[in-house]
């Protein structure tokens, strides 16, 4: 734990806590809104068959990204978070979209 500390620049184990709290809330949530989302955008598992597994997951990233921010936001880690999420962005290869919130 101590290096993950580190390499996130957390000073107390009690954020760290908290952090990890962020990341399940976000993730559950996340999973739970995706169907929801997927049906009132017309997508269901009658009219795609197979390619609906692979196009829910694909809402879910979206859903998950605002959401991390957010819940982090609530538990006063917004920082971290937006941090984490421009960090996420750029490692795979969308950094644009971080730029561009950074220019906002």
């Amino acid at each position: 734990m101590k290096k993950l500390k580190e390499r996130w620049g957390i000073s107390s184990n009690f954020q760290l806590v908290i952090i990890f709290i962020v990341f399940a809330i976000t993730g559950s949530l996340s999973a739970y809104l995706s169907k929801p989302f997927t049906n009132w955008i017309g997508l269901t598992k009658e009219n795609l068959s197979y390619f609906y597994l692979p196009v829910r997951m694909l809402a879910i990233f979206p859903i998950y990204q605002v959401l991390l921010v957010l819940t982090g936001f609530l538990f006063g880690q917004f920082s971290f978070f937006w941090w984490f999420e421009k960090k996420m962005l750029r490692s795979m290869k969308l950094g644009f979209m971080a730029d561009w919130f950074e220019r906002k």
